[in-house]
């Protein structure tokens, strides 16, 4: 009996952290119609956002120009996500001269910024429970 009441303690204890956990499930649109290859980054606060430390990141296959993925188990509070269609394979957010992207990009919210990217709070999304967003490419 006592192993039982044991293994019930056991099991409550880590219900609240599965019960908090959920997934955010991305759709993207509006990419290039030739294929590319679609990197995501998860910030989970205004300084890893500021610093570029995702918690979580994915790269994935545009198929034209759209791509779904899912962000699973992810902690309750608010996350940004950003994205960029890698059109000539290289890896990396091309831009011009004056910094300013050249290949398609978005962020959660379809927050846009002003000479940058926009601020956490503009892009955040909470997630408590299971969400889904879309985020369109310019």
């Amino acid at each position: 009996m006592k192993g039982i009441h044991t293994t019930l303690l056991m099991v409550a204890a880590w219900l609240p952290l599965a019960a908090s956990a959920a997934d955010l499930r991305v759709s993207v649109t509006d990419g290039p119609a030739a294929p590319a290859t679609l990197y995501l980054a998860v910030f989970d606060s205004a300084d890893a956002f500021a610093s570029n430390q995702a918690v979580v990141s994915q790269k994935i296959e545009l198929r034209d120009g759209a791509a779904q993925l899912v962000f699973s188990g992810l902690p309750a509070g608010r996350y940004v996500v950003k994205s960029f269609a890698d059109e000539n394979g290289n890896a990396k957010l091309d831009t011009n001269l004056l910094g300013l992207p050249t290949e398609r990009y978005g962020f959660s919210n379809d927050a846009r910024g002003r000479m940058g990217p926009p601020g956490f709070d503009a892009a955040a999304v909470p997630l408590d429970a299971d969400h889904s967003i879309t985020i369109r490419l310019r």
